[in-house]
């Protein structure tokens, strides 16, 4: 449980993954802290705002896919299937799905739980004869899912390209453990996001207004507010870069001047010019894309994307295992 105060005026004990990551992720070179960790309730609000930026495309173009797709996705689908939502957030675009596909159930997952319950109940406004079964927990591994949708026929969504976060090794670890958690004969709704031109994808990242830096700073007073940091939030600021070799928008927070600083109790020290790596990014073409899902146990059946060939939405299903091609 984050750390908050109780009742009784004390205050309870952190994450203890979040502490382990934080720990060893200041200790390791280069340094890094995985980006599942910006997601506390502020983290979460100000993604929301960042959905919204005029640089930040993904969230306008998906919208404008799903809208044009879900019909089709529902005649493939069928009706029926509980919809499970993996890192569900606000669940802005989950109404255009909900609205096809005529859902048993929906089951929001998501690690920021003071959030999660928010958006379910508003979703539950919005749907008042749907079962909305929120789920506060991380994805990243193979989940038991509510006992209600045990028999239900199961379709994932993934959108907002968040697969793009994680390298490709741990991205087909990801989606073997959706697998897992939907079982065989799931269908799995993904959105990935294109490579194209960097100066686009660098602004996308690295709005005018701020809003991505304030995002990144939030995980440092995050971590002071957490694990009793003393880390000296003004001397950091957020960078966005393209890694054309990886395919992959990097956000990193640099050190503007040497800071000493305590996390937990243990001391670190960094240079100035050294950063801590917070997320990646990556952009997948059509074939990497394919390649990324059949290597995680998905097998594509159709594929939308916008008139620029910016993003791409896919459908994939949980197909029985072949010995042989």
């Amino acid at each position: 449980m984050l750390k908050q105060e109780a009742e009784d005026g004390q205050t309870s004990l952190a994450d203890p993954h979040f502490r382990a990551d934080v720990l060893n992720g200041l200790a390791r070179r280069p340094r890094a802290i995985p980006a599942r960790w910006f997601y506390d309730r502020r983290g979460s609000e100000l993604f929301e705002q960042i959905t919204a930026l005029p640089e930040y495309y993904l969230t306008r173009t998906e919208t404008a896919i799903l809208e044009k797709a879900c019909p089709a996705v529902a005649g493939i689908a069928g009706a029926g299937r509980a919809v499970v939502e993996f890192g569900s957030g606000s669940s802005t675009k989950t109404p255009i799905l909900l609205n096809a596909i005529a859902p048993s159930a929906y089951v929001p997952i998501d690690i920021s739980g003071a959030f999660l319950r928010a958006s379910a109940k508003e979703l539950s406004h919005a749907f008042p004869d749907l079962l909305v079964l929120p789920f506060e927990a991380d994805f990243m591994r193979p989940l038991t899912l509510p006992r209600a949708i045990a028999d239900a026929p199961k379709l994932g969504f993934f959108p907002g390209s968040t697969i793009g976060n994680l390298v490709p090794s741990m991205a087909v670890d990801l989606l073997r453990a959706m697998r897992a958690s939907l079982g065989e004969g799931a269908m799995l709704l993904i959105g990935m996001d294109r490579i194209k031109d960097p100066d686009s994808l660098v602004r996308a990242y690295d709005d005018a207004a701020g809003v991505t830096a304030a995002f990144n700073i939030n995980l440092l007073d995050r971590i002071n507010r957490e694990l009793d940091g003393t880390i000296p939030v003004a001397s950091f600021r957020h960078r966005a870069i393209w890694n054309d070799d990886r395919a992959r928008i990097e956000m990193h927070l640099e050190a503007i001047a040497d800071a000493d600083l305590t996390v937990d109790g243990r001391a670190f020290s960094i240079g100035a010019g050294e950063t801590i790596h917070t997320e990646n990014s990556h952009k997948y073409g059509p074939r990497d894309a394919r390649i990324l899902l059949r290597s995680g146990g998905w097998t594509p059946v159709a594929e939308w994307t916008d008139a620029q060939d910016r993003f791409a939405l896919y459908l994939a299903e949980a197909q029985a295992e072949r010995v042989a091609p």
